[in-house]
């Protein structure tokens, strides 16, 4: 298998169309087979639910190549629990996991020439979305749906990434209480879309959001969760119902406590606590773990310690750690890698 002929080092975060992607289709009460197809564009009726109502969901995993020559991916099952769950609330109908498992493993086995090589810095970013596709003008839910998995070369989530981040308070929330900010919903994500771009003409990389009760603790960016290290060298995770149960925080979560013997906490954090922190990042499959140098708030900035040259030292430990994990560089002691076997 001969890879693409593509400047890995330097790609990045972006759609490029691959050769193959995975879809199934619902319709009269079950899913198909699905099937691999080679044409990038789906064709919907103008009454698509998901045009007029957002009935879409999404998930996000990557691949890598390890040093070996071999590619695996990191807990797909994970990934499909969680879409399993946010497409019961949405009134969808859920993708049984161990097909969405295989569904990944065939979308990146054919797409194998795509994986970025070892040592590139680069991934393969897999995204998995569901979307109403049956016309729909009442509200209510769609009585079709396509289930789809593609994937691409990405490099970096945020330009730099394990150099320090500028943050923004939002003012506005990203989630109502009781709402849909605990599931991987594409409306979650529109509703970010201005204060992100607000945040961006600012100068800022992304947005805090406060929680919409009280807007007193602090909860997630608009695309990743918040994690905190304190004066005592504990890892602080905000929690929050209106959170998204990210899987790169589990497992960071797992290997701070596990492997490297940090005490960790997932509790509601206060905003006014920041001050406080030594260390602040943020985490998740696309981003990683970036650190944040400065948080903007009406009140004034917020520089950690840590400055905004350099990734802080618990910080740079734990990413370190789980993409070693990832790229098979460090020891599986937990059994989340995923070997893709290229000969089926």
């Amino acid at each position: 298998m001969q890879k693409k002929n593509i400047d890995w080092a330097n790609l990045s975060f972006g759609y490029q169309p691959t050769d193959f992607r995975f879809e199934a289709r619902w319709k009269d009460g079950k899913w198909d087979e699905g099937k691999l197809t080679d044409n990038p564009n789906i064709e919907l009726s103008e009454a698509a639910c998901v045009f007029h109502y957002a009935q879409c969901c999404f998930e996000g995993l990557k691949a890598y190549e390890t040093e070996k020559g071999e590619i695996v991916t990191f807990r797909p099952e994970e990934n499909g629990k969680r879409m399993f769950n946010t497409a019961k609330r949405l009134e969808m109908p859920s993708f049984p996991v161990e097909k969405f498992v295989k569904a990944v493993e065939d979308v990146v086995r054919a797409n194998a020439a795509w994986v970025p090589p070892h040592g590139t810095g680069a991934t393969l970013y897999i995204r998995p979305v569901m979307i109403g596709s049956g016309p729909q003008i009442g509200v209510a839910p769609a009585h079709e749906f396509i289930f789809r998995i593609f994937v691409m070369p990405v490099g970096s989530y945020f330009k730099g990434a394990v150099k320090p981040i500028k943050l923004k308070v939002a003012e506005y929330d990203r989630a109502a209480p009781h709402g849909t900010g605990n599931i991987k919903a594409g409306l979650n994500y529109a509703m970010s879309l201005y204060p992100t771009m607000e945040a961006h003409r600012e100068g800022y990389a992304e947005n805090v959001y406060l929680d919409p009760a009280t807007r007193t603790f602090v909860e997630e960016t608009g695309g990743t969760n918040i994690m905190f290290v304190d004066k005592e060298g504990t890892i602080v995770i905000p929690s929050s119902p209106s959170i998204l149960p990210s899987i790169t925080r589990r497992s960071l979560v797992e290997v701070a406590r596990d492997i490297l013997g940090y005490k960790v906490e997932e509790r509601p954090v206060r905003f006014d606590e920041i001050k406080d922190m030594q260390e602040m990042a943020v985490i998740g499959t696309a981003a990683v773990l970036a650190p944040v140098g400065m948080v903007h708030s009406k009140d004034g900035d917020i520089y950690l310690p840590t400055g905004m040259d350099k990734i802080g030292p618990v910080s740079a430990k734990l990413r370190e750690t789980l993409t070693g994990i990832q790229m098979g560089d460090i020891e599986d002691v937990k059994g989340w890698v995923h070997k893709i076997d290229l000969n089926k």
